[in-house]
């Protein structure tokens, strides 16, 4: 099973501006500007590893999610790894 976590804390630095987030990657040194529901799931990944079913749940929990769906979370994921702003384990 696939797992994921957020990059860690002191490599991130979140910055919430009207509705959109910039999230500057100390890492990479680059700034990333997210939208909904990314600032959501680096939340929920805070601090854990979790499977994207779990991650799914999590959300679920914490949100009203009318239209959950594991497919697009699935690909938010893929782009999170790829930007470096999560691992996949």
């Amino acid at each position: 099973m696939t797992s994921y976590r957020a990059a860690p804390p002191e490599t991130l630095r979140i910055v919430p501006l009207d509705a959109l987030t910039l999230i500057y990657h100390r890492a990479s040194g680059i700034t990333h500007v997210v939208d909904a529901p990314v600032p959501e799931m680096l939340e929920a990944l805070a601090g854990d590893t979790l499977s994207a079913a779990q991650l799914l749940a999590r959300l679920g929990e914490r949100f009203d999610l009318l239209d959950a769906d594991p497919a697009a979370l699935a690909i938010r994921l893929d782009e999170l790894v790829a930007a470096g702003l999560v691992e996949r384990l």
